[in-house]
């Protein structure tokens, strides 16, 4: 049966091997003991009677999930580290890194993922050894992941407001293009109407040196008739 489940998700918290707690629809049979016990997450707090697993499914949670109509549990392991654990750990997390494409730098969230992953690792490892360390980091990460949860929303609410922006500088764009547009046709018309009259003014000007240069022959018409008529009466 066991071959035959869904492997859970591949994480750096370190987990014991899953265990078969019940068939679906009869969990309640499955132990007396809640998967997910209700403790006071507070170093000074901790009482002397309890047991590290306990403790861990309190502050890291067992992951469950159904195959075959059965529900199966995998708690997080209470397995002290050694200095080879954590060398391990630091391998592996680069090479998540690296076959995840996790962004180097901005919000990433599979980079994200991995460090809390990390994180929770070492949570483990502290409180395994020293209970009131593992809970004052655990405490230190809410406090982390509660600061990036606003820097991504602040991150969030920027984008919006960039995306709002640019969409309103595009409508404005077109909107200025198309008054563009309705300029160049105006100008267009200005432009013909400037020569329909540059023409008539031009048609108007031949007219006039024509009728001046008729009026100034006959004129000078005049004055000749007039020359000789003087001549002919002396």
């Amino acid at each position: 049966a066991a071959a035959a489940m869904a492997a859970p998700p591949e994480s750096l918290l370190r987990y014991c091997t899953p265990v078969l707690v019940s068939r679906r629809g009869d969990r309640a049979s499955a132990g007396s003991q809640p998967l997910k016990g209700t403790l006071p997450l507070t170093p000074g707090s901790i009482p002397s009677s309890q047991q590290p697993q306990e403790l861990l499914n309190a502050i890291l949670p067992p992951r469950e999930w159904e195959e075959a109509q059965k529900l199966w549990v995998q708690e997080v392991s209470t397995a002290p580290s050694t200095r080879r654990d954590v060398v391990q750990l630091q391998e592996q997390l680069d090479r998540q890194l690296q076959q995840r494409q996790a962004r180097e730098t901005g919000l990433c969230p599979v980079r994200r993922e991995l460090y809390t992953q990390c994180f929770d690792e070492l949570i483990r490892q502290t409180t395994v050894s020293c209970a009131e360390r593992g809970l004052l980091l655990l405490r230190v990460r809410d406090e982390l992941q509660l600061t990036l949860a606003a820097y991504q929303a602040l991150y969030e609410s920027s984008v919006a407001f960039g995306v709002r922006k640019a969409l309103q500088a595009e409508q404005g764009k077109a909107h200025l293009e198309e008054r563009i547009a309705e300029l160049e046709e105006e100008k267009k018309e200005l432009e013909k109407q400037v020569s329909e009259e540059k023409a008539k003014c031009e048609a108007i000007e031949k007219q006039e040196t024509e009728r001046r240069e008729i009026e100034e022959k006959k004129h000078s018409e005049e004055v000749l008739f007039l020359k000789q008529t003087n001549q002919q009466l002396k």
